[in-house]
């Protein structure tokens, strides 16, 4: 067993003690939009994906960039998960702000990672991290407060109860509304994809601004919600946003491969 491959196991196991709080979409999550994504993706996309990671699946590879956060020399990475805009942009202002964006943010990076994945001569080693890299990002921006209006620390700072626990509504949107549901990340995939080929084919056709915006509008509109100081969120809670919660996750795994069949499958 190599030893690169020892260090991912380390670092798997370790991800399994990392306070979720600090993953986008958490475990659960990010593997329900890669196995979307793997029902999606072209024969022809599968075999290249399959020589860069072996049978490291895309639901598998998805929560590296989160489990790699236990090794310091990958801190510089932590500002790849998300993007902020100012509060109350329409799409096209935002859509102004992104092409003068220079910053490192989930925006810049994902552009970055798709060109990078494009050329036939990059390194095994960069094509591997690049592609967990990239399957990670997607799943980022669909979580909606990673595309938060600035000042509002992506729902970190807004406290509030969780059926009685005390959490923040970051949080809340990372894992346990997700883990409410209590599914298994093929269970949760089997029971909301459902797609018909005109859905794909505009979720697929959509920019990358574009998934941005309607993750903003729905961040903003969440943290417009929280109206009290630590509310106590539960039942109803679930009921108003679980539909949104779905398609959020059904977007980031059909775009993810719309993605992965334009870069390997062309």
């Amino acid at each position: 067993m190599s030893r690169t491959f020892l260090k991912y196991l380390l670092f798997v196991s370790i991800g399994f003690y990392i306070p979720l709080s600090s993953m986008a979409w958490g475990m659960l999550g990010h593997r329900i939009v890669g196995q979307i994504a793997d029902t999606y993706i072209t024969a022809k996309t599968r075999a290249e994906i399959r020589k860069i990671l072996g049978n490291e699946t895309i639901a598998i590879a998805s929560t590296w960039a989160d489990f790699i956060k236990s090794d310091t020399s990958f801190n510089y990475l932590s500002s790849w998960h998300y993007v902020d805009f100012a509060s109350g942009l329409n799409y096209t202002q935002m859509k102004e702000s992104l092409q003068q964006d220079s910053a490192t943010d989930a925006y810049t990076r994902l552009n970055f990672l798709i060109t990078e994945l494009k050329k036939k001569n990059l390194p095994k080693d960069k094509k591997v991290m690049y592609l967990r890299l990239l399957i990670h990002i997607v799943g980022d921006v669909h979580q909606p407060l990673h595309v938060s209006p600035e000042g509002t620390s992506g729902g970190n700072s807004v406290k509030i109860f969780w059926f009685g626990q005390s959490s923040n509504l970051h949080r809340l949107w990372d894992e346990q509304l997700i883990e409410y549901q209590q599914l298994s990340y093929t269970e949760y995939t089997a029971a909301i994809n459902f797609t018909t080929a005109a859905q794909r084919k505009t979720w697929q056709s959509q920019p990358i601004s574009k998934w941005l915006f309607e993750s903003y509008q729905i961040s903003e509109d969440l943290h417009s919600d929280i109206k009290e100081a630590n509310p106590r969120l539960s039942y109803l809670y679930n009921f108003q946003h679980v539909q949104t919660l779905n398609e959020q996750l059904l977007k980031g795994g059909v775009r993810l491969a719309g993605l992965l069949n334009q870069i390997f499958g062309s």
